[in-house]
């Protein structure tokens, strides 16, 4: 089935919504607005001519410096047609916000959580969206493009390994004891 079948099927089960077929070589893609996201969404999964009932990842794009600057981007499945869809949501910078799916889908729980811990884009409504990937004290969004990338420690490579070799010999005499090895280590 086409991106255009599609969005024709999903307009007949949802009046009024905005729907586009998106440019895609491997699969069908559709945009939607967030503002429709979960009545979409929603049709996609109960529609029987549709019936995407699982969820396979959600993940984003940041567009930085263009505008609208994420998408977030869903990939669905329908196991009974053997169709996979991308459905696209646009989002400005200024305001990366998006309605939770987990309602519909559980399993977008940690997709959707890994998302804003690394972009930073906030999903409405979500039943416990905090940092999944970094520590809850990170600041910032690593995968945003605009994101501070610093590293000012040097490579440590070639610094001495900070045992004595008496430490070492007690520690390898140490372990060879512990396996039931009975060999010396000479200096």
């Amino acid at each position: 089935m086409t991106a255009t079948e599609i969005a024709d099927i999903l307009k007949a089960a949802v009046p009024g919504l905005q729907c586009e077929a998106g440019e895609a070589t491997d699969q069908p893609t559709l945009v939607l607005t967030r503002e429709q996201i979960v009545e979409a969404c929603q049709a996609l999964r109960d529609e029987g001519a549709l019936r995407f009932a699982l969820l396979a990842e959600v993940t984003a794009v940041d567009w930085w410096p263009a505008e609208p600057r994420f998408e977030v981007v869903y990939h669905l499945v329908s196991i009974e047609h053997r169709q996979r869809l991308r459905v696209k949501i646009r989002v400005g910078g200024g305001d990366a916000r998006v309605p939770t799916v987990t309602g519909l889908w559980p399993g977008a729980n940690w997709p959707e959580r890994e998302v804003w811990d690394l972009f930073g884009i906030v999903f409405e409504g979500h039943p416990d969206l905090r940092r999944v990937l970094m520590p809850e004290d990170w600041d910032g969004h690593p995968l945003r493009k605009d994101y501070p990338v610093q590293v000012k420690l040097p490579v440590k490579v070639y610094e001495p390994l900070q045992m004595t070799a008496e430490e070492f010999r007690k520690s390898i005499q140490s372990d060879r004891a512990s396996r039931g090895s009975e060999h010396d280590v000479r200096s």
